[in-house]
């Protein structure tokens, strides 16, 4: 059986700088889909100067935030004293824990001709046995993705986040959790089944498609039901599109969120701010960190 949209919905815009941001999560209709507490979307954009201020400096707490860079490089700094540049297909992972201060700046690929920039981020909401732990940091490759081709030429899915099949992602699980990205060639289809109480979203980033036998454009953001069921994707345009399948196990602990802190309570928030504005989360050494590297 295939499992029925509840609802669907675009973003909202929130730019950053020259950065065009569509802000998919939370909208009016949910503020979390299983952890995933928070979705931007960078849009895709062909990059006419190197961006040199990024996010800025801003601390985070009680989430893990994942960058996935479709096109592009992204460079990470942090309090904890981790550097690193991603490129094209390459994910960002922080876990924030008990506190961090992070800075990105998305630019076009150095490594080839194309100044396209593309990309996502999401919050990661974490168990609250977790929020106090240390922070830690990954950085992916897209190589180091987990990959396989869809059989007879239909186009490839990558797991940024969970397991698929005998596919699994380096990323840890603090629940059950995925990100799918599916590309689909033209005419080309796609379906797979999640469990009972599972909560599953779509998300078109430039193409509109068919999912479960409706359509819908790009830009829409669509969730389904929370019965066992299947997710069937179809390609009905003339060129090849990108679909991305997230979610995972309801989050079954209060949620409080402001600004870049995501805790059980309002006490729980207000401490966050209390140690980010006592210096506890530490600073970002510049210099230092990428003369390391």
């Amino acid at each position: 059986m295939k499992k029925k949209s509840s609802f669907s919905t675009r973003g909202q815009r929130a730019d950053i700088g020259d950065l065009v941001i569509h802000r998919i999560l939370p909208n009016r209709y949910a503020d979390a889909v299983g952890p995933f507490v928070f979705l931007d979307h960078i849009i895709p954009k062909i990059q006419e100067k190197v961006n040199k201020e990024g996010t800025g400096a801003h601390p985070h707490r009680g989430i893990a935030t994942l960058s996935y860079i479709l096109n592009g490089e992204d460079e990470h700094f942090d309090s904890a004293g981790n550097y690193a540049i991603v490129h094209s297909g390459g994910v960002q992972w922080m876990n924030a824990g008990s506190g961090i201060i992070h800075d990105e700046t998305l630019n076009y690929d150095s490594r080839t001709d194309s100044r396209l920039t593309h990309a996502f981020q999401f919050w990661i909401n974490l168990p609250s046995k977790i929020k106090a732990g240390k922070p830690a940091y990954l950085a992916i490759e897209g190589n180091e993705v987990p990959y396989k081709e869809l059989p007879d030429g239909k186009g490839w899915i990558k797991v940024i986040v969970g397991s698929f099949e005998e596919l699994s992602s380096s990323i840890p699980n603090y629940s059950e959790q995925f990100i799918y990205h599916i590309h689909l060639e033209p005419g080309a289809g796609f379906a797979t089944n999640f469990a009972d109480k599972l909560e599953v979203a779509a998300y078109l980033p430039v193409l509109p498609a068919s999912i479960n036998d409706e359509k819908f454009d790009a830009g829409d953001f669509i969730e389904f039901d929370r019965n066992a069921g299947s997710i069937a994707l179809l390609n009905g345009n003339q060129e090849a599109a990108d679909f991305i399948l997230f979610g995972g196990e309801s989050y079954q602990e209060p949620i409080v969120a402001e600004g870049p802190f995501v805790m059980n309570s309002k006490l729980e928030v207000a401490n966050a701010y209390r140690d980010f504005y006592n210096g506890k989360y530490g600073k970002i050494d510049y210099e230092k960190q990428k003369s390391k590297a």
